[in-house]
């Protein structure tokens, strides 16, 4: 197949050449040479490829992400969350992915905001420094002053960018749809769907208006907070590619020199601002997604001030409630618990050993899992749990690869501030308040009540199946699959299941004859068997469940 013949590469051709000359540049073009041999034979005589080759193929690929610009930044930022799918080591070197782009010239930033937000820039502000603070890959910053003297920040989107993004991101979906069609390998990874995802995000990030929502969400989240400080936004010098927002002075965490400088109790401001996250994620359940260091200040009086809402995580009921069994598991150091999350977390290959997962994850609790949780290392624990599941091909959902990601780095945050910081301390609490509302009775009602509609749907559909199965036996046309990995117990199971069957319809042939003794018209003999073989139906359904069958 020629990619240049498809139609997404034919309206992007230019662009997608000069893809594929930054990979074969870093070496990175191997995995579409068998596509299109002459087109990649042709893009491979770059001479900078011995010059290259002292780095790692991670590092290359951090560098090769930062040189193809913003919207294969912003997608390396997002695999760097995903260790479950590219490994710990290329995760780990693509946090270090930094877009410092050139800012656009004064009059292009002018003739954004003026046609954003419908009125020349004079009548706006009543000051505007044309030399932004800083410029990253979809926006640059200036300072400004609004009328009534308020310092603000306005942030303006890169003019073209998102052609560019929109661009980049049909040859992304098209190559993920290509991997996923072609290499049965890279369909376990799921390209299509990460890449899909990854889109709606990006195109989001796009539009400031929802960093505005944001902003003002986690300020009403954190009103009566006075450790915490969230910029204000200002709608009416607002639109979707500008944004102008509060001016927070303070400093960096990372630098640390000026915090000594400044009297700051580092100590102290690491646990404010890992509470901070704490509340985010376990009491309202959204959270601000990029905890580095660059993007949390130490404001006066060991307030924490943060910056940058344009990726913010969401946690449903359904992985909260995994989230917090995990934790769970990781201090009762209960193996099985840790399985059945992993795959409940993720989405597990069909053929997957849950035995040997088990196995593992037990061997990988007794070697590195040791006292109570306040003792435990978060990091080692969430680490070693993603990598352990990522070499059983189990994918993590994309919500707790990212919470697991926010873990990590906060623990990392706290350990710049105070070496003795300690983030499972902290997590006590909270332990403490995942355990009260699992036993609470509003959550057992809760779970009583969607066990009642599960077991409603199933018996509602089961006589419907089962005379579908009679009339498909009756008819000859009864097709059984079987793949046998393990030929004794699937053959123990098939052989069960077949004296259950035959139990079941010589039952129903006794309650249809009415076999005494008969009440009401019922042959009980008939109805015990039939009772029986269901009841041994449900307890083979468990056990198939129960080994990672369903």
């Amino acid at each position: 197949m020629n990619l240049l013949s498809l139609p997404q590469f034919k309206r992007n051709a230019r662009r997608f050449e000069q893809i594929v000359r930054v990979l074969a540049k870093y070496g990175l073009a191997d995995f579409l040479r068998e596509r299109d041999p002459d087109f990649i034979s042709r893009q491979l005589k770059s001479a900078e490829g011995e010059q290259l080759s002292k780095f790692s193929r991670a590092e290359r690929v951090r560098m090769a992400v930062t040189e193809l610009g913003t919207t294969f930044i912003k997608l390396g930022q997002m695999l760097s969350t995903r260790a479950d799918l590219i490994g710990p080591d290329l995760a780990r070197e693509l946090t270090q992915l930094q877009a410092n782009t050139p800012p656009d010239s004064w009059e292009t930033v002018r003739a954004t905001i003026e046609s954003e937000l419908g009125a020349p820039v004079d009548q706006l502000f009543a000051r505007f420094e044309e030399e932004p603070m800083a410029s990253a890959s979809i926006a640059q910053a200036h300072r400004a002053e609004l009328k009534d003297g308020e310092a603000v920040v306005v942030k303006v989107q890169h003019a073209g960018i998102e052609d560019t993004v929109v661009n980049d991101l049909e040859i992304l979906v098209a190559l993920a749809e290509l991997a996923e069609q072609h290499s049965k390998e890279l369909a376990l990874y799921q390209p299509t769907a990460t890449l899909g995802e990854f889109r709606r995000n990006l195109l989001a990030e796009l539009d400031f208006g929802r960093e505005e929502q944001n902003l003002l969400k986690f300020r009403s989240n954190f009103e009566r907070d006075e450790t915490v400080h969230i910029p204000k936004p200002y709608p009416k010098y607002s639109a979707k590619r500008v944004l102008t927002m509060e001016l927070m002075e303070g400093v960096p965490i990372a630098k640390t020199g000026e915090l000594d400088a400044a009297g700051v109790d580092k100590k102290e401001l690491a646990s404010r601002g890992v509470t901070l996250y704490l509340e985010m994620i376990f009491r309202d359940r959204v959270y601000h997604a990029d905890p580095h260091p660059g993007n949390i200040l130490a404001m006066p009086g060991n307030v924490v001030g943060l910056l940058d809402f344009g990726m913010v995580g969401h946690l449903d009921d359904s992985t909260r409630e995994s989230f917090e069994e995990l934790i769970h598991g990781f201090l009762l150091k209960d193996g099985e618990l840790l399985t059945d999350c992993s795959l409940r977390l993720g989405v597990a290959p069909p053929d997957i050993d849950r035995d040997l997962l088990q196995s593992d994850l037990e061997q990988f609790i007794a070697v590195n899992l040791t006292g109570s949780l306040k003792d435990m290392d978060i990091t080692r624990a969430l680490g070693g749990f993603t990598d352990m599941v990522r070499r059983h091909r189990v994918v993590q959902k994309p919500g707790i690869s990212l919470l697991i990601k926010v873990i990590v780095m906060l623990d990392g945050t706290g350990r710049i501030l105070d070496p003795d910081f300690n983030l499972a301390g902290l997590l006590q609490p909270y332990y403490k308040k995942m355990t009260e509302r699992r036993l609470s009775p509003e959550n057992i009602f809760r779970r009583v009540q969607k066990s009642v509609r599960d077991w409603d749907s199933l018996f509602q559909s089961l006589p419907r199946d089962l005379a579908d199965i009679i009339r498909r036996v009756r008819r000859g046309t009864l097709d059984v699959h079987l793949e046998h990995r393990h030929l004794d117990t699937v053959t123990n199971r098939l052989a069960f299941g077949i004296v259950t069957a035959a139990l079941f319809l010589g039952s129903t042939l006794l309650w249809h004859a009415e076999i005494p003794p008969v009440l009401f018209g019922i042959s009980l003999p008939g109805l015990a068997g039939v009772l029986f073989s269901l009841w041994q139906v449900w307890k083979l359904w468990r056990a198939i469940k129960k080994s990672g069958g369903l």
